[in-house]
């Protein structure tokens, strides 16, 4: 059995050992360098979070949450400035990138056919074909507008308030199908 000593000793060192990763984590995010499109769009960018995409096992991507300003909270999302950077480890093509968000979008609620038949074309214009080691940005303007970018190139944009927070609200919104995914991207994991 345990002695008083011993169960101090170990909080200790879990206090410790949780300092220190905590620590590490906060490292590794202010040594990763802001994309330079978003330094185009911003003067400074703050790497709120990250993660990491899986699908039976297989990496999809890796998505990264950019913001103006450090603390974003899980009901501010739509109202700020924000980009997701997606680095993709898979090839797709741009249509099947295109009809998959738009099945995410729907998770927030209806979408009328005429509308979906809008934004379907619009991410299809604004969305490249994707090979591995490819990055696309979508950057989040508070009035309602999407740009686009492939490998910090500008693809596009969408001026379409509904759109911008029903494309973000795929990674950030309460309806998403990937919650522990939004949780690291808030960097509340």
């Amino acid at each position: 059995m345990p002695t008083p000593t011993d169960a101090a000793a170990r909080r200790q060192l879990l206090t410790t050992l949780s300092g220190a990763l905590l620590l590490a984590g906060s490292e590794l995010q202010a040594k990763t360098p802001a994309p330079q499109e978003l330094l185009s769009e911003w003067s400074a960018a703050h790497l709120q979070g990250q993660g990491r995409l899986r699908f039976l096992g297989l990496q999809v991507y890796d998505i990264r949450l950019w913001t103006t300003e450090p603390g974003l909270t899980p009901d501010a999302w739509a109202r700020k400035p924000l980009a997701l950077e997606i680095e993709y480890a898979r090839n797709f093509g741009a249509r099947m990138i295109a009809e998959r968000s738009l099945d995410e979008m729907r998770r927030a609620g209806p979408v009328a056919a005429e509308v979906a038949e809008r934004w379907l074309r619009a991410m299809a214009q604004v969305f490249p074909d994707v090979k591995a080691g490819d990055r696309i940005t979508g950057v989040q303007r508070p009035e309602g507008l999407s740009r686009f970018f492939h490998n910090g190139q500008l693809r596009g944009e969408v001026k379409d308030a509904e759109f911008t927070r029903r494309f973000f609200g795929i990674w950030l919104g309460e309806a998403t199908s990937e919650p522990s995914l939004r949780d690291s991207l808030l960097g509340r994991r």
